[in-house]
């Protein structure tokens, strides 16, 4: 249907429209990062609820990202983290499509807390899928010999070596782990925050972590 209100009195509907939002699309910008349209746009299909203008936004975020992730990645840079007591040391190697989200800043903050992540909690591997399939079989044997004489059924100690096993990978990896800063999200989430608001694949490549025991 053709809206022949005077152009005028539209612009002026859409102003009132966006200015009703204005201090939830502040707030909203300030929790997410996420772009001022979009956070209007979240908004007004949650109907001015803010939390669920958020969950809006993050499942945005994650189409976007997934839309992404099979994209080369020939750009990138190379973080050094050097804890202040000189024991832990920790070098990353983070990757992206262009020069220019390369030497965004956003980007390199992305790079300092991941370094700092690594040096604090230690992972061996960058996600799951790196584990070496011997490390896992080691892993579920030490496990089934912990509880082979525990008396309880196969099934039960089955679930429970399945579970220790969850959480080996979940503590062993990169991407699986909780964010130190925010333990709400895993490294994974603030990787695909950042794909989303940069507008490119990024890729944790490689990392390695030194220290004086």
């Amino acid at each position: 249907m053709v809206n022949f209100e005077p152009r005028e009195k539209q612009g002026s509907a859409e102003r009132s429209k966006a200015g009703s939002y204005i201090n939830q699309v502040k707030q909203l910008r300030e929790e997410t990062e996420a772009p001022v349209n979009e956070c209007l746009k979240a908004l007004e299909e949650a109907q001015g609820d803010r939390e669920k203008a958020k969950e809006i936004l993050r499942k945005w975020g994650k189409i976007l990202a997934a839309k992404k992730v099979e994209r080369e990645v020939k750009e990138g840079i190379v973080d050094v983290y050097l804890h202040p007591n000189k024991k832990v040391g920790v070098i990353l190697e983070l990757r992206c499509e262009s020069d220019f989200v390369a030497k965004n800043e956003d980007f390199q903050k992305l790079a300092h807390e991941l370094c700092l992540q690594i040096a604090a909690s230690n992972p061996r591997f960058v996600s799951e899928e790196n584990i070496p399939q011997e490390t896992l079989e080691k892993e579920r044997e030490i496990y089934s010999e912990q509880f082979s004489a525990s008396g309880k059924p196969p099934a039960i100690v089955n679930d429970i070596v399945e579970g220790k096993l969850k959480k080996y990978k979940e503590e062993s990896c990169l991407l699986s782990q909780l964010w130190i800063k925010d333990e709400t999200k895993k490294i994974k989430d603030l990787l695909t925050e950042h794909i989303a608001k940069l507008g490119e694949n990024i890729v944790v490549r490689d990392f390695s972590r030194f220290s004086i025991k």
